[in-house]
């Protein structure tokens, strides 16, 4: 089964055609990173009227590279949330367009849960279930158990600033360039490297002890204002403020995971989400259930599959498949944009 995929929840507009929900023929993304690192951060209204000029050439190219036909197309796959609603409706009305055009039902997908599905992509040998999953995002940060596709249960996440965000504003304070995620982690790596041996434990790991899957990340980024405010900081400083945050925060996401393991006992833990692209999060993960669960497999995306892109779109939608008629989406509830999980 060939699905297209269709991302627009943000400022990348991507679209992919993945085979049977694990093979990807093609996988496209243009980003406006350039033109939001301008104004230090994504403004919804530029973001929306880039992804009109970019989404007919990026679902062209994607076509083109995976050399198939839309005759080809079983289905079309769009996400309708959470999002910028500018950017969604981008996205969604393109896929309506091509759903009568092409006379393809058009499958509706939750843009979270999907991310979960990069780590179905290019992988010879799937997650088992029960299976764990931390989505960690810039704007979420997200637990969730999955004792099969069709059953999906969150159990807990962020009660304000989530993981990604924290890392976005930690990088504004201290004057890095956005996007401030990588920003961060590549200034901390940098600190790692030349600090081997040096133990982190300066900002505070916020609710922590709590007997819950809870997290919140606005106490640390205030701690963060605190300690930077009315200082001239050299690279030195800046590195080290990086690699503290960075710590503080991975600190805290496998705590609270680890404990989750022991109380559902899946046999796969699946990272997912952009911050699954940071290397100091993936290496202490795989570090603490090599030692603590040996027996539970530990699924990360490849860094390009951890960012937004439509790939897992489609590979979601393989597994969920709830198509629409064409003759249809214009009355299906689906198809309207929410910001749930």
């Amino acid at each position: 089964m060939n699905i297209l995929g269709i991302e627009t929840s943000c400022d990348e507009t991507a679209a992919a055609v993945v085979k049977d929900g694990t093979k990807i023929l093609a996988n496209v993304v243009a980003s406006s990173a350039e033109m939001h690192a301008v104004t230090g951060g994504i403004i919804p209204e530029n973001a929306a009227r880039q992804q009109i000029k970019s989404i007919i050439p990026v679902i062209s190219s994607t076509l083109e590279k995976a050399k198939i036909k839309k005759e080809e197309i079983d289905a079309i796959a769009v996400t309708y949330g959470p999002g910028l609603i500018g950017s969604l409706l981008v996205g969604i009305e393109t896929a309506k367009t091509l759903s009568i055009l092409w006379h393809k039902p058009i499958i509706p997908v939750n843009h979270l849960s999907a991310h979960i599905y990069a780590n179905w992509l290019n992988t010879e040998k799937p997650p088992r279930f029960p299976a764990l999953a931390l989505v960690v995002s810039g704007g979420h940060t997200d637990l969730v158990i999955m004792k099969s596709h069709e059953q999906l249960n969150w159990i807990g996440g962020t009660k304000d600033d989530a993981a990604g965000e924290a890392f976005d504003k930690t990088a504004r304070l201290l004057g890095l360039p956005y996007p401030g995620g990588p920003e961060i982690s590549a200034q901390a790596e940098k600190y790692i490297s030349e600090n081997p041996d040096i133990k982190m434990s300066f900002f505070p790991r916020p609710i922590i002890h709590e007997k819950n899957y809870d997290w919140s990340f606005s106490g640390l980024k205030t701690a963060v204002l605190n300690e930077v405010k009315n200082k001239k900081l050299n690279k030195e400083e800046k590195q080290k403020i990086a690699a503290e945050v960075q710590e503080a925060i991975v600190d805290v996401l496998i705590k609270k995971t680890l404990r989750a393991l022991v109380e559902y006992k899946p046999k796969s833990v699946l990272l997912a989400g952009g911050v699954a692209a940071n290397t100091r999060l993936k290496n202490k993960f795989k570090s603490a259930i090599n030692k603590n669960f040996p027996n539970i497999e530990l699924f990360v995306p490849s860094p390009e599959l951890c960012t937004d892109n439509a790939a897992y779109i489609a590979s979601h939608s393989f597994y969920h498949n709830n198509p629409v008629p064409w003759q249809d989406i214009n009355a299906d509830p689906q198809l309207t944009i929410t910001s749930e999980f």
